[in-house]
């Protein structure tokens, strides 16, 4: 299991993701799913996974190295699309193309044929633009009025970005309240754990302004876990208790 969210706000873009990886109770691992794809002043782009390990990295395999061009000669990459949409097209290409290569011996086997791929970004002359696709490699596009997506494990985290972020949301505090997302979903499920990815990108930039790695017990996120969780405490004392039945 994983948790990676993208919030889209008029500032910016924030990533953020997980790195556990869960093969039975004694098989934990850490791996990477937030994926940074830059050229400086041109395009900068990050990539979230969950599902299935190996069909995701065979995914990022294929859009790094490329597919055959659809319009033309040669290969189409992720450093070398256009637009944002052409860079969902391809993702959802490179699924299809996983999904025909292996997908009938994994289904033989018993293992569902399961990723599911957060694209966020901006390429010079386009603007700033955040997707999710599907095993089937069809997608959606992040809108103004719900400026988040998450995949994996999400129903934990979803409350606070459904209450508290919005499209004027600045840059970090839209990080802030990423974080804070993570972090109930952390409490909450077992699947989901540190290290933490997280990537910021400015609008109009295409360069990432933060790139970073939260490791256990770092003073920031450590600090922001214990503040949430007393300002939950002190909110519930502060609400009165229901009018129902005898008074205690």
């Amino acid at each position: 299991m994983t948790y990676c969210a993208g919030l889209l706000v008029r500032e910016g873009l924030v990533m953020i993701a997980d790195t556990r990886t869960n093969a039975g109770l004694d098989n934990i691992s850490t791996f990477r799913k937030l994926h940074q794809f830059e050229i400086a002043g041109e395009r900068s782009l990050a990539i979230a996974t969950a599902g299935n390990l190996s069909i995701s990295q065979s995914v990022l395999s294929l859009i790094t190295e490329g597919l055959p061009h659809e319009h033309g000669e040669g290969v189409e990459t992720i450093y070398s699309v256009p637009t944002l949409f052409r860079a969902a097209q391809l993702i959802g290409r490179a699924i299809r193309e996983v999904s025909h290569t292996d997908g009938k011996e994994l289904e033989d086997s018993g293992v569902k044929f399961d990723v599911s791929i957060l694209l966020g970004g901006q390429i010079k002359g386009g603007p700033a633009r955040l997707y999710m696709l599907y095993a089937a490699g069809n997608f959606i596009e992040c809108g103004v009025e719900t400026p988040y997506l998450q995949i994996g494990e999400h129903k934990y985290g979803k409350p606070i970005l459904d209450r508290a972020v919005n499209f004027e949301t600045t840059l970090p505090v839209a990080l802030k309240l990423a974080l804070i997302s993570m972090d109930s979903t952390i409490r909450s499920n077992l699947g989901v754990g540190l290290p933490i990815d997280i990537i910021t990108i400015p609008r109009d930039t295409q360069l990432a302004s933060i790139v970073h790695r939260i490791e256990a017990g770092e003073p920031y996120f450590h600090d922001l876990r214990e503040r949430w969780s007393a300002a939950l405490r002190a909110a519930h004392s502060a609400i009165p208790l229901p009018p129902y039945g005898p008074k205690p």
